[in-house]
């Protein structure tokens, strides 16, 4: 096809979408992705060998405002801006807009489980952000995949989600934020349906690692765990394969990395990824790429935090590195690249045409290196595996309210705080003595015991204001270090944003959770006597242990093991 067939096709897709491009359909679950992880699933660096993938694709849709044909240099540079923000998408594909790419493109339901998060409340301008899940799978599914390498003993097994990343676009679309969530991390992993053979997976009997997800029916389950732990709303979710990794890779060029030792990540039982590589900065690509976003033993203390510092590394090079790509200047490597993109990508029906994902990257295209952050949710240790910490929340909050990572918002913080109190007023609410409230004491924590009667006390402080309808549990208790609001579903969100208001509770504490029937306000540690509760004053900073990375800085070098090292 010759560039000016292309140029009309691209020209006919944005007048007329054409039956390609209905988001509607049944969606079909392939189990091809994107990428990672030991088969040990652990996190110590004793634990099991290193031959997993962890591959990110980072895609964030949104409605692009159309308009007419843009010179070829722009676009080929919006092209780059997606390639570089999404990490091994479909970017290419915002310029190779043949119609034959959507057919590559594999789907599968946004949400397998029953928990719903609402929509984000629109800011001033009537913007909302955008969550991408993006998942990378230890599926060895393919002879191209198995070729790549991994344990034997897992090929065609059930696949795990050992990459996890939210990618959060913000309502403005002038920043992005990413957290990763280490793939052991102790979850309670939701009740999912798999919607291919109907298949019902009940929700863990406790905490799970959260690698499990993907098994409990495809990544809708995944995203369904990340909803129900983190209360953001995920818009959607993308995988990319093995192979599609390295093919990508090759397809754009070296993406520069750094080492400060020479590094080998191989040992005498072979674990490792193979990766080898000379100390200073070298341009990796293909399977040399691969190596690096999979490497755990040999890069600091051999730990998945240590390959998610890795894998931030590598996509905060390429966002750079492709913002100034002259290589995709090359018709011929643009189309090979969107070839191979479509063909790796597994994505949610929201993002299943090349229009939606060029429609994409008008949004993406926005967002300088300078306002990317990168972080890897704070957690502690429980014996070999993780769980999120009281930071881990505060980073969630801050991705719930679209407060910036890099702490560069514009807007003032009282006033923002103000707009999303305004909002919050407004959605619909029963009148007061026909809500119906629990109280739950959830005063306990890890050095005091329950403060007594807290439950009854604030349920009759509720029935002074009105509600008539609060109750008192006093036989349970929880630990709670912030007094929350919960509700079940989208329908009782104005009750519970009420029941908040009455009692002073910022609107940030009220949560949906699948864990209650009903509104529920949890008394937390913040207010253990009394009957006025005093907010404490919320840091909207990022938590040092989230280990922010930003996007611009080309200083980063990862720290190797002496153990790895050769010369």
């Amino acid at each position: 096809m010759t560039q000016r067939a292309v140029r009309e096709t691209l020209r006919d897709e944005r007048r007329d979408p054409g039956p390609d491009d209905d988001p509607a359909g049944v969606p079909a679950d392939d189990g091809e992705h994107a990428a990672s992880g030991d088969d040990d699933g652990g996190t110590p660096p004793s634990d099991g060998d290193d031959d997993g993938i962890p591959a990110s694709g980072e895609d964030a849709p949104a409605p692009d405002s159309g308009g007419g044909r843009r010179p070829r240099r722009r676009m080929l540079k919006w092209v780059a801006a997606v390639l570089a923000l999404v990490l091994l998408g479909a970017a290419g594909a915002g310029y190779v807009y043949y119609r034959h790419l959507n057919g590559n493109i594999k789907q599968n339901p946004l949400n397998l489980g029953d928990h719903k998060v609402a929509e984000p409340t629109p800011n001033a301008a009537g913007q909302t952000p955008l969550n991408i899940l993006l998942i990378g799978s230890d599926a060895r599914d393919s002879k191209a995949n198995q070729d790549l390498g991994g344990a034997r003993e897992t090929f065609g097994s059930t696949p795990l989600a050992d990459v996890q990343m939210l990618l959060h676009l913000s309502a403005d679309r002038t920043n992005m934020s990413v957290i990763s969530m280490p793939r052991d991390t102790l979850v309670r992993i939701p009740k999912c349906t798999d919607p291919e053979d109907g298949t019902v997976y009940e929700a863990s009997n406790g905490r799970t690692m959260t690698n499990q997800s993907l098994g409990h029916g495809g990544p809708g389950c995944t995203v369904a765990t990340w909803q129900e732990l983190t209360g953001i709303h995920i818009d959607h979710f993308v995988m990319v394969d093995f192979a599609g990794v390295v093919a990508m890779a090759d397809a754009v060029g070296g993406v520069p990395v750094c080492v400060d030792a020479n590094i080998l990540s191989r040992d005498s039982q072979g674990h490792g990824s193979g990766l080898k590589l000379p100390e200073g900065t070298h341009p990796v690509k293909g399977e040399q790429a691969l190596q690096w976003l999979r490497t755990r033993y040999g890069f600091e203390d051999g730990s998945d935090l240590a390959r998610a510092k890795a894998q931030h590394m590598y996509m905060n090079s390429l966002a750079r590195e492709l913002r100034e790509n002259a290589d995709l200047s090359n018709p011929n490597k643009l189309r090979r690249l969107a070839e191979e993109a479509t063909r790796a990508l597994t994505v949610d029906p929201g993002l299943d045409t090349v229009k939606k994902l060029y429609d994409l990257s008008n949004e993406l295209r926005r967002v300088d290196p300078e306002r990317i952050t990168m972080t890897t949710m704070p957690n502690r240790y429980v014996g070999a595996r993780v769980e999120p910490t009281e930071d881990a929340e505060q980073l969630f909050r801050l991705v719930r309210e679209d407060i910036a990572l890099d702490g560069k918002d514009e807007e003032p913080a009282a006033e923002a705080a103000k707009e999303k109190k305004s909002a919050a007023s407004a959605e619909p609410a029963a009148p007061d003595d026909r809500i119906a409230v629990q109280v739950v004491n959830g005063t306990r924590t890890d050095t005091l015991g329950t403060a007594s009667g807290r439950a009854s006390t604030v349920a009759g402080l509720l029935q002074e204001k009105g509600f008539t309808g609060a109750t008192a549990d006093t036989v349970g208790s929880l630990s709670e270090r912030l007094t929350l609001v919960r509700y079940p579903s989208a329908d009782l969100k104005g009750d519970a944003l009420r029941v908040a208001e009455a009692l002073g509770v910022p609107a940030s504490s009220v949560r949906q959770s699948t864990d209650v029937s009903g509104v529920t306000l949890v008394v937390g540690a913040d207010w253990r006597e009394g009957t006025a509760y005093e907010a404490p004053e919320q840091d909207d900073t990022t938590p040092e242990s989230a280990k922010a990375l930003n996007g611009a800085d080309d200083s980063a070098c990862m720290k190797v093991d002496p153990a790895y090292t050769w010369s």
